[in-house]
């Protein structure tokens, strides 16, 4: 967390917006969505928009955790089955 911390303050950014930025940066065509509670953090969110992260950055950021940490399944097996969007048609 420490150097994603970094390169917010770096960039003049929260953490948050860092987190945003990173999604847009790494995956063209893919649209991260928040779901603020507060209307202050919509506009933080809404923040990121305006953050560029360079490659330098990205690295930094991957130095941040180890890979692939945060991969796999949103939810169990048994629940995934249950989601509309993960049934097969039929």
């Amino acid at each position: 967390m420490e150097k994603i911390r970094e390169v917010a303050n770096a960039k003049g950014a929260t953490v948050a917006q860092i987190a945003i930025a990173w999604v847009r940066a790494r995956w063209e065509g893919i649209v991260p969505l928040v779901g603020p509670r507060k209307r202050e953090r919509l506009s933080e969110s809404l923040g990121a928009l305006n953050v560029k992260l360079t490659p330098d950055d990205l690295s930094e950021i991957a130095k941040a955790g180890p890979k692939n940490a945060a991969a796999g399944s949103r939810y169990a097996e048994f629940l995934m089955r249950e989601l509309d969007s993960e049934r097969k048609a039929s």
